[in-house]
């Protein structure tokens, strides 16, 4: 679901990325007003799970893959504004760290992963909380929250792929940008995750839950004391994991370079060429493209990549926090 840059038109670049403008003003405002030196570390945990989660990438049927988010975990454990902001970083790190989805297109990923998911799954989560009492009643919302987040946000994804051919072309007539109308993307981006990406969001949303709930239930919207080595003791575990995301061989639907899209249809259909605007569009270089470290295996390179970026987004959080008398709010 990461849109790598010169899939999607400037103009769509620009209009997501305004539309988060707002979001993330209110959301560092209402993140500011109740965070906690103390409880500045759980965002960087919830950064670090989104980080992780995203990088365990599963087969799905057809030759592609997909992953879980996190992104309604989150929003039960902090809130969806902490939310917003802890997948937004993670999104950040990604893009100019690894390569994973584009800088340029960083709006629009966060729009659907950072913004759509978490208030649609914590809205879900809540609403059928309310009507349907109990442990096993509300876990079971959180499940159905977690499942319906990440397909629409998959939804949201397709759409803005789906249109380019209709709003990105050039004086021939040709898609500039992403070539795959609406008929192609909506099936391709929701079968995966109807079929395998939302059962596995929902799993892991609800495992780390249940286990959060149980070892350290003040981590759970601060209401209580956290024992954060438990956390860290998950973080360290999704870290471990984290190189069977190689297992899964086939790029994300949507996801591919240029000199792939040309035979991404399947079916022994192909492009005539790649679009102009991929092949000679905006194509920055991260300094550890696709999770991969010169020199180091391949598992090894994935391995390193977890652990930075895991522990990025720790640092950088904790730090914040100091900056913050314990106990203050702003």
């Amino acid at each position: 679901m990461h849109i790598p840059d010169n899939y999607l038109s400037p103009a769509t670049c620009a209009v997501l990325g305004a539309a988060m403008v707002p979001v993330w003003s209110v959301s560092m405002r209402r993140v500011q007003a109740g965070l906690t030196r103390s409880g500045a570390p759980m965002l960087g945990i919830g950064a670090a799970f989104a980080f992780l989660v995203m990088m365990l990438n599963v087969p799905v049927p057809g030759g592609s893959s997909a992953h879980a988010v996190g992104a309604t975990l989150i929003a039960a454990l902090l809130g969806p504004w902490a939310a917003c902001i802890a997948v937004s970083v993670a999104l950040l790190i990604q893009a100019l760290l690894f390569g994973d989805g584009g800088v340029l297109a960083l709006g629009a990923n966060c729009f659907n992963m950072a913004f759509v998911m978490p208030f649609a799954g914590y809205f879900v989560y809540r609403f059928l909380g309310e009507r349907f009492r109990g442990e096993r009643a509300g876990l079971v919302s959180l499940g159905l929250g977690a499942y319906l987040a990440i397909n629409l946000a998959a939804f949201c994804a397709a759409l803005e792929f789906g249109i380019q051919p209709a709003i990105a072309r050039d004086a021939a007539g040709m898609p500039l940008y992403c070539p795959y109308p609406l008929a192609l993307a909506i099936p391709g981006m929701m079968l995966p995750h109807l079929l395998v990406a939302g059962f596995v969001e929902a799993g892991f949303t609800v495992g780390v839950f249940a286990f959060i709930r149980r070892v350290s239930p003040g981590s759970i919207h601060q209401g209580g004391r956290t024992r954060i080595p438990a956390l860290y003791g998950i973080l360290a575990a999704l870290v471990g994991l984290a190189p069977l995301g190689l297992l899964a061989s086939g790029r994300a639907w949507g996801e591919w370079a240029p000199r792939e899209i040309r035979t991404a249809l399947g079916a022994g259909r192909s492009l005539a060429a790649v679009p102009s605007g991929m092949a000679h569009g905006f194509n920055p270089q991260a300094l550890w493209a696709d999770y991969a470290v010169t020199g180091l295996p391949g598992w090894l390179g994935y391995l390193w990549s977890a652990l930075a970026g895991a522990a990025l987004l720790l640092i950088g959080f904790k730090l914040l926090g100091l900056l913050r008398r314990p106990g203050a709010k702003a």
